[in-house]
């Protein structure tokens, strides 16, 4: 059994929140205030750092990051740069600046985009292959600046003349560079330019197969990955409570919508959504995928589709197994995120062995609350640890 040490990452939900998928009922306005509480709650709990989405779906990400870092210690903000969208300079200045105001918390998720429309509507007419050599170009560039190199380049998409920074980021040579991209040339861009390969939440048998595609390209190139994985959790003390909990988020989701999020979907030129959608096709008949692995969510939502379902148990072990294959980054979220945060990390975080220990905050007994006194006289004894 693998026991390597693994960082656990959750999720800002820029794009919406609430206590059900695909409906209004129980959905909660996600401004400021959440937002932050939502990311002190992560701090505080000892998450490694949160994801913030990309896309005219969400908040703008690198606003929303600036403002709420602030208002925490540890946490670090796994943040959109957007070849095509963004010049690389500009992007590298914004970089820069992020990560010297955080004190060096800054992680940087490399998205090229996979929704034709959406890209239209940016002003972007590229083609799949044609993203991903701006992506390319893109990286060349960005990396370069951040490593404090003056570039000077005329490609096929980006011309840069003398671009510099004068102000480099804390992290040497740069923040780390996440990034997702299932297709042959989301691969081959990824194995030259990236730190942290991303995946969704297939079943671990596809998962594995996709890492050692990953591998054995990047080993050609002399290179050598990291690899993380997108998943959903609903935990809860019994595996009938998560399994009815599951139900529960769907249960207002109608086949008309159903419908009109997979015609959505269907749009898209991304490889890594295709294979989404596939794992349910659509129908709410055959969700479990891979024992204790849920596809419920990907019926309305894009992106990340699949959950990990059960008692802490049943999740640490489905983590364990991703883990034995060469995850070591989970990036987590559940709905509501602010309720799911608490469950997840003080359920299931003392089953696992994190590689997180400069942000974690170890509970000492100092005579504060630990849980409600009893009785208005003495205090509980047990307490949730964390790791």
């Amino acid at each position: 059994m693998n026991q390597s040490k693994s960082n656990i990452l959750w999720f800002l939900p820029t794009h919406g929140d609430g206590r059900y998928l695909g409906t209004g009922i129980g959905g909660r306005e996600v401004n400021f205030n959440y937002l932050r509480q939502v990311a002190q709650a992560a701090d505080q709990l000892g998450y490694y750092g949160v994801l913030l989405p990309t896309g005219r779906s969400c908040e703008d990400s690198w606003v929303v990051a600036s403002s709420v870092a602030p208002f925490t210690e540890r946490l670090r903000y796994l943040v959109a740069v957007r070849p095509g969208l963004q010049s690389p300079t500009v992007a590298a200045r914004m970089t820069a600046t992020l990560d010297r105001i955080t004190n060096g918390r800054l992680l940087v998720n490399v998205v090229t985009g996979g929704d034709p429309v959406e890209n239209k509507g940016d002003g972007i007419f590229l083609s799949h292959d044609e993203r991903y050599e701006v992506t390319r170009e893109f990286l060349n560039v960005y990396r370069d600046l951040l490593a404090g190199k003056t570039v000077n380049v005329e490609g096929k998409h980006i011309h840069i003349e003398d671009g510099k920074l004068l102000f480099p980021p804390v992290q040497s040579p740069r923040p780390p560079l996440y990034f997702g991209g299932s297709s042959d040339a989301g691969i081959d861009v990824a194995v030259d330019a990236v730190d942290k390969y991303l995946t969704w939440g297939e079943p671990p048998a596809l998962v594995a197969e996709k890492i050692a595609k990953v591998r054995e390209v990047a080993s050609a190139r002399g290179r050598k990955l990291s690899f993380g994985i997108r998943l959903h959790v609903i935990v809860r003390e019994t595996n009938e409570e998560a399994w009815s909990a599951a139900n529960e988020l769907i249960k207002h989701v109608s086949d008309e919508t159903i419908a009109i999020a997979q015609k959505n979907f269907a749009r898209m030129d991304s490889v890594g959504q295709q294979r989404m959608a596939q794992l349910h096709g659509g129908k709410r008949d055959k969700l479990e995928i891979a024992p204790n692995l849920w596809a419920g969510v990907g019926l309305v939502r894009g992106g990340a589709g699949t959950a990990l379902v059960g008692d802490a148990q049943t999740v640490a072990a489905r983590i364990k197994e991703y883990q034995d294959i060469g995850i070591d980054t989970f990036i987590m979220s559940g709905y509501p995120h602010l309720e799911e945060a608490y469950r997840f990390a003080e359920l299931v975080f003392p089953l696992l062995s994190l590689e997180q220990p400069s942000n974690v905050t170890k509970l000492h007994f100092n005579g504060g609350p630990f849980g409600e006194t009893v009785g208005s006289d003495y205090r509980p004894q047990h307490r949730v640890s964390q790791s």
